[in-house]
């Protein structure tokens, strides 16, 4: 197109010289400026081409993701635009949804939420993918958690409340179901034959991504690791706008206790924790209110439009009841909690500390440690005593059991339901 422009312009100049000049040496005068210009206009069409060359050679690919990740998943999808979850349709009542005008017009307007609470979905897919690849017997738990962490920090671009860890880092082991995590000076160490519960947590702008996987080096366990992934796979696809709790509880129970496993030589049959739940997730909130039951009989609530869910599973060798033991290291403020006068000086300076950095999102001790408090266990007492801080001690079955865990996060958007946190892995 240059090309042929630069030509017209010639032509037009020619006629245009041609007609006001008189007498033979003047036209050879102007043949030679005639010439020029057009060596003058090759010459910018050709440099213009260079320039287009090089531009598009400076087209940067978008940047792969290392090893150790370290590259914030931002930077990975230039867009800004992040990968969509597994979408399954909801069942028969609800199948009109798919197509309604109404409620896609509905979903362009969320979509900024749909993003931001993706971008957490894809830190924590590839944090997880990360951890998988390094975790072997003999680790250290701190350093298992704090490596954990620190990359969940990098690749979600940590920034105060806005982006970050949504919890602590629960790596229970064996018969405890959730809530352990180290605190500062713990020993403990990731042996062969324990049963590991990985649940971490990731947020954008509070919109959390909850989601949790089993480890265990030793084959023999692979049916009880089996038995709550395909739990927690069926209660996501029981699960649906207008659908009740308890129903999803009832076909959650079914499929884990058809499972059995054999353990040293004796056959256990899996029990679903009758008094663990999945939950709805609101903004800044991991427990919202609402209790998603894994066996049957539990409350007739209905799941709603536009809801959050974690949906998770526990399979138990034991009671298939826990109670609270082991040291408290989960702790969150309570999120309706109001104004409570407080007489000790230390409790209202934790509580700044914990407004600033948590607000009503849960933390442990570590992390209080690596914002550099000390010789706060009284004050956090006095926090916990006066119901501003909520602890959250560890959840143990009977000791000696096995207990295995698999979670998703799922959206209920009003055309389809959405596996935010699914990966290639579970």
């Amino acid at each position: 197109m240059a090309d042929e422009n630069v030509s017209k312009e010639i032509s037009i100049e020619e006629n245009g010289t041609l007609e006001s000049v008189n007498g033979n040496e003047e036209h050879s005068d102007v043949s030679s400026m005639q010439k020029d210009e057009e060596e003058e206009g090759k010459a910018e069409v050709s440099s213009k081409k260079k320039k287009k060359k090089n531009k598009s050679k400076k087209k940067k690919e978008p940047p792969q993701q290392t090893d150790p990740p370290s590259i914030p998943v931002v930077d990975l999808f230039p867009s800004g635009e992040f990968p969509e979850g597994e979408i399954q349709q909801y069942n028969d009542d609800n199948l009109w949804r798919t197509t309604s005008e109404e409620k896609r017009e509905l979903e362009r307007l969320e979509k900024p939420k749909y993003n931001s609470v993706r971008q957490a979905a894809e830190v924590h897919r590839q944090v997880r993918k990360y951890i998988k690849s390094i975790l072997k017997p003999g680790m250290l738990m701190t350093d298992l958690c704090e490596t954990l962490e620190n990359t969940v920090r990098k690749l979600i671009s940590e920034n105060g409340l806005q982006a970050g860890i949504a919890f602590p880092t629960g790596c229970s082991l064996n018969w405890v179901a959730a809530h352990w995590t180290p605190n500062s000076g713990d020993k403990t160490v990731l042996q062969y034959d324990d049963v590991m519960k990985l649940d971490f947590g990731t947020h954008i702008d509070g919109y959390i991504v909850d989601c949790a996987f089993t480890v265990a080096f030793n084959p023999m366990f692979d049916p009880l690791l089996e038995a709550s992934r395909e739990a927690t796979n069926t209660g996501i696809k029981e699960a649906g706008i207008d659908v009740r709790l308890c129903d999803v509880g009832a076909a959650i129970q079914e499929v884990m206790e058809s499972y059995e496993v054999e353990i040293n030589g004796k056959v256990f049959q899996v029990k679903s924790i009758r008094n663990l739940n999945g939950h709805s997730i609101g903004r800044y909130q991991i427990h919202a209110g609402k209790s998603v039951p894994i066996v049957k009989g539990g409350e007739q609530t209905k799941m709603e439009e536009g809801e959050f869910f974690a949906i998770e599973t526990f399979a138990s060798t034991g009671k298939g009841y826990v109670r609270e033991d082991l040291e408290c290291s989960h702790y969150m403020k309570n999120f309706d909690v109001g104004h409570i006068p407080l007489r000790l000086p230390r409790a209202k300076q934790l509580l700044a500390t914990i407004n600033k950095n948590f607000s009503t999102l849960a933390f442990c001790r570590r992390y209080l440690d690596r914002l550099g408090e000390t010789k706060y266990l009284m004050a956090l007492k006095n926090l916990c005593d006066t119901g501003i801080v909520q602890p959250y001690p560890p959840l143990c079955d009977i000791k000696g059991s096995y207990v295995s865990q698999f979670e998703h996060t799922i959206l209920l958007r009003p055309t389809c339901k959405e596996v935010i946190s699914r990966g290639d892995d579970y």
